[in-house]
């Protein structure tokens, strides 16, 4: 695995030069328009990279953007790939090594989310503070790949603390409603029975999907600083009488996306 990151990072290379990011962000689903607010400098079609994992979900254009926000170079994963698609973990996490070995050291994940809570509400931001990683497969099962970290890396603090306290004091400048909780990761594609909500909300989730967690494991393996926002699209199944749709999703993901550009754009500048 190693060997074929390596080899998907210098196809990538060929393309972008010299070019290193310092900042890598990953667009869920609907939110893609942020990689139109940079200075795109390369545009690579995850499709175009030899045995790279392509995205095949709505919502996702499945591409690297590389560029500069103001003066800091940055990469923008533009949709990602997931366990329900057919991959492994192993394979869903290939971006975020690749982007390593492209140079970047910090990455925010971002992804549309179902609230368990009953303090979110569709509309809202949801800083991951933690995560709850038990429904899905670790992307470190294997023969570790110690060129990337250690066999059993800590995940004691998967959110790195200071870029919380970022996220935080941007939201409270902009004037945008960013609550913290817990994020939990389940297979998918199925959405969650009221049953299956109710066991992960007693477990202490606040918010689920169907990515980010096996992303952020893989990042603290190897070594980069994470941060991790929820757009809160809907309710979780049970929360509420209607019946859930990825339409819906990507609609919802859609009216959040001027505050969710701000909030990422004052994270970034920050950093």
């Amino acid at each position: 695995m190693y060997q074929k990151c390596l080899s998907c990072a210098e196809s990538i290379k060929n393309i972008i030069g010299n070019f290193k990011p310092e900042i890598a962000v990953v667009l869920g689903s609907g939110l893609g328009g942020f990689a139109d607010k940079i200075d795109a400098k390369f545009a690579v079609d995850y499709a175009d990279i030899p045995g790279f994992p392509v995205s095949t979900v709505k919502g996702h254009s499945g591409r690297f953007i590389f560029g500069f926000y103001g003066n800091i170079p940055i990469a923008i994963a533009q949709g990602r790939v997931h366990i329900y698609e057919g991959y492994t973990p192993t394979e869903s996490t290939m971006p975020i090594r690749v982007l390593k070995l492209l140079g970047a050291e910090t990455v925010i994940l971002t992804n549309a989310a179902g609230g368990i809570s009953n303090q979110l509400n569709p509309g809202d931001m949801m800083l991951i503070c933690d995560h709850i990683s038990l429904f899905t497969d670790s992307p470190l099962i294997g023969a570790n790949i110690d060129e990337f970290g250690t066999r059993f890396p800590d995940m004691s603090e998967v959110y790195d603390k200071k870029l919380q306290r970022i996220a935080l004091s941007v939201a409270e400048k902009c004037g945008i409603s960013l609550k913290k909780g817990v994020y939990v990761q389940i297979k998918g594609p199925q959405y969650e029975t009221p049953a299956e909500i109710g066991v992960l909300g007693i477990l202490g989730a606040d918010a689920v999907g169907m990515s980010t967690v096996i992303e952020a494991i893989a990042a603290v393996h190897a070594g980069m600083r994470v941060c991790g926002i929820s757009a809160i699209t809907n309710m979780a199944a049970g929360k509420t009488k209607s019946p859930l749709s990825h339409k819906d999703v990507i609609e919802s993901s859609k009216k959040t996306e001027n505050d969710f550009c701000r909030l990422i754009d004052g994270i970034i500048k920050n950093i």
